[in-house]
């Protein structure tokens, strides 16, 4: 389904800046897949979605989404396919546009059989109302509300609605829930669940919570210096415990307080 290939990237070649972010990274995704990645700082975890969701062209390899090869398609192409939340609430959204122009546009961008320029109808206004309700946030009755108005949660539980209203084939889950307060993480994060399940989306998940690693989805990989160095799936995985995964950290010679701070 998604099959990334040798891929790397070195931001500021040449110079006293030079970065390597991501070194021969391979990974593959069958459908339905759900693969949450740890990491430090540093580790090249979100140059990964920045690669896999064109925000940049990688200097070597190849990434396929579907059987289309779209290393070198622009983001705005990929963003049909690719749903995409960040650690930001702030981001995914325009602040200034109510609740409907937003899932409007985000409804625009992902179908495929809209043209930018259509009118949204009654009927889709109609589901727009229906997916709210089943946030249980109370969005549906507050559509023509500016987006600058809703809280973190509301913003970041609206950001994933938008990048789900069209069931992406692809969803990249970028530390969405690290900004929030732990209540308001929880509900996103059980609304994420449930959207994923429902809809049965093949998605990536960035975290520093190693408990969320471990029982969120199938797969877990973690990456040092721009390579993926462990992945646990299956029986291993069901096994696998915060201080054995821990352990394992520091035997990659991995020590980041964040990630121990995030172990409970």
């Amino acid at each position: 389904m998604l099959n990334i290939s040798h891929i790397s990237k070195t931001f500021n070649p040449g110079t006293v800046n030079e970065k390597t972010a991501l070194s021969d990274l391979s990974l593959h995704l069958d459908k339905g897949d759900f693969i949450t990645i740890l990491g430090s700082n540093g580790a090249g975890k979100s140059t990964l979605f920045g690669a896999i969701a064109g925000s940049f062209v990688v200097d070597n390899g190849s990434i396929q989404l579907d059987g289309q090869n779209i290393t070198n398609l622009p983001d705005y192409k990929r963003s049909k396919y690719i749903g995409r939340l960040f650690q930001d609430p702030l981001k995914g959204t325009a602040p200034n546009m109510t609740i409907e122009e937003n899932l409007a546009l985000a409804y625009m961008r992902a179908s495929q059989h809209t043209s930018p320029f259509s009118m949204i109808s009654r009927s889709d206004r109609a589901g727009f109302r229906e997916k709210l309700a089943q946030l249980g946030l109370g969005l549906e009755d507050r559509m023509d509300h500016p987006v600058g108005l809703l809280s973190g949660g509301q913003r970041q539980a609206l950001t994933l609605l938008m990048a789900t209203l069209v069931t992406p084939k692809l969803l990249l889950l970028d530390e969405h829930t690290a900004a929030l307060d732990p209540a308001t993480a929880e509900k996103v994060l059980d609304l994420t669940k449930q959207i994923v399940a429902e809809n049965q989306i093949t998605c990536l998940m960035i975290t520093h919570n190693i408990p969320s690693a471990l029982s969120l989805g199938n797969r877990t990989v973690m990456m040092k210096d721009g390579k993926i160095v462990l992945e646990i799936a299956g029986e291993e995985r069901a096994a696998m415990t915060t201080e054995k995964l821990l352990q394992a950290f520091h035997q990659q010679g991995i020590s980041n307080d964040r990630i121990l701070f995030s172990a409970d």
